[in-house]
């Protein structure tokens, strides 16, 4: 499993890697259309809608990411009204989603089920566009947030974890692992704002720098704005993370498909990514 593991994130990586780092935004938009596609599918054939009609769903949702792309352009950001919009659906569905639990989302009508995925998955598509067109940097830093939420989570919930988080959902995850995981994002916006983006010729300002620094007063007054804005942000990673598990064991699944052997289905890696690079636009839209 584990060298299984390590092959498939490698060959994704080789496509990853040079479509990131590539001069046009084309190569990347390409390469995540298809990966937003193939979510798409996954999310239909988990919510009541498999087979063909799946297919035509990701299918769909592909073509309406690249409409957006084409109505845009590469270049142009979406007005941060639509984030705000986005990231407020998220902190209240995605809250009340977990509050009614596994049992709960099955009683939604399919139709609005597959309406919900789509436009999780269409903002968190865009928002990754936009995070691109600002530059490697800053979306790097914002893919780092999430995976060290994540790593953080794993080891401080293995070491310290007692109290169970939401036992119904993902039974492995402890309040001292999302804790752990807070700490472990503060650490790692410290050093990126203070080391990484002033030591470094970064192409742009990370999310931890747009976040902590403040250009117009002391350290003190970034530090009072960002580190609440650092914790809501890995707060958002473990809602993103237990609102696709609370899916899978609504259907009885234990991953989202097997599209990516040894990791799952696509859904199973960007789930955390899909509240926080919406959010992550937010906030730094008031820097």
């Amino acid at each position: 499993m584990l060298k299984t593991r390590i092959v498939t994130a490698l060959i994704l990586l080789a496509f990853l890697l040079p479509a990131m780092f590539a001069a046009s935004p084309v190569p990347f938009a390409v390469l995540t259309l298809v990966l937003i596609g193939a979510a798409g599918w996954e999310w239909s054939r988990l919510n009541g809608a498999p087979g063909v009609r799946a297919v035509i769903f990701g299918v769909a949702l592909a073509g309406l990411c690249t409409f957006t792309l084409i109505s845009l352009g590469l270049q142009s950001a979406p007005p941060p009204a639509l984030w705000w919009l986005v990231g407020l659906i998220w902190v209240l569905g995605g809250c009340q989603a977990l509050r009614a639990g596994p049992a709960g989302w099955p009683r939604l009508a399919p139709g609005l089920r597959l309406l919900l995925g789509a436009l999780a998955l269409w903002a968190a598509w865009l928002a990754l566009a936009e995070a691109k067109a600002r530059g490697v940097n800053f979306m790097l830093s914002v893919f780092c947030l999430v995976w060290m939420a994540d790593v953080a989570a794993y080891f401080g919930g293995r070491a310290f974890g007692r109290r169970k988080l939401a036992p119904a959902i993902s039974p492995g995850k402890s309040w001292e692992g999302v804790w752990s995981g807070m700490a472990g994002v503060l650490a790692l916006g410290l050093a990126w704002a203070y080391v990484i983006d002033v030591r470094l010729a970064v192409d742009s300002p990370s999310v931890y720098s747009l976040l902590l620094i403040n250009p117009h007063a002391d350290m003190a007054l970034g530090l009072l704005r960002g580190v609440p804005a650092l914790v809501f942000l890995s707060s958002m990673s473990v809602v993103g993370d237990l609102f696709e598990s609370l899916i899978k064991r609504a259907v009885g699944a234990k991953d989202s498909s097997q599209l990516l052997p040894g990791h799952g289905g696509v859904l199973d890696r960007v789930d955390a990514l899909l509240p926080v690079f919406p959010l992550a636009m937010a906030l730094t839209s008031l820097t």
